[in-house]
């Protein structure tokens, strides 16, 4: 009967122990999925603070092209008002593949004004959002690996039998559309001119 209750009572802790480490390996994984996710909001966010800069300078030399500029600044709003946290990863990405395209073409406009793509400032804007654009690559190619080990800690037995219960939702990557980058758009074709 003493062997009994001690087995039982080895059964219990070593569930609790199991359950416990179970959780914080999660907790710990989440927090990290939250501080990934930080890095690729504060690159959205400096990407959409320079956007209004680029569309001034390209305005400056363009000003007849006003539908682009609105749709740029239209995808901008969208963007920033899309998905605040890793749980809107999916709605921010296709807002964020919108105001691509929408940046790239106001840089296929820009390559009709010479002048424009002679200008300090523009070449400097256009150096910076280079930049934010790797940083981005990089922070989300971080952010989507985390997801990846959460996502596999939260659904590998035993630990899926009480994930769920504990409250640790499914992970969502940050996928943005990466041939948008790569594909020149037709500007005339889509403002209609």
């Amino acid at each position: 009967m003493l062997t009994a209750i001690i087995v039982v009572a080895l059964l219990l802790i070593i569930a609790a122990a199991w359950g416990a480490w179970t959780y914080n390996g999660l907790v710990g994984l989440r927090n990290r999925l939250l501080a990934a996710w930080g890095d690729v909001a504060a690159m959205l966010k400096r990407r959409a603070d320079l956007i209004p800069n680029l569309v001034a300078a390209v305005r400056g030399y363009a000003s007849h092209e006003q539908r682009t500029f609105e749709s740029v600044t239209a995808a901008r709003m969208t963007a920033l008002l899309a998905g605040g946290g890793p749980e809107g990863a999916a709605a921010r990405a296709e807002a964020e593949n919108v105001l691509t395209r929408r940046v790239h073409q106001l840089l296929v406009l820009a390559e009709d004004y010479p002048d424009l793509l002679a200008s300090a400032n523009f070449l400097d804007l256009q150096a910076e959002l280079s930049q934010t654009e790797d940083d981005l690559a990089n922070a989300r190619r971080y952010y989507n690996a985390v997801v990846r080990d959460y996502n596999t800690r939260r659904e590998t037995f035993p630990n899926l039998v009480i994930a769920g219960r504990l409250g640790f939702a499914v992970g969502e990557y940050f996928e943005l559309d990466d041939t948008a980058e790569r594909e020149a758009p037709d500007v005339r074709a889509e403002d209609g001119g």
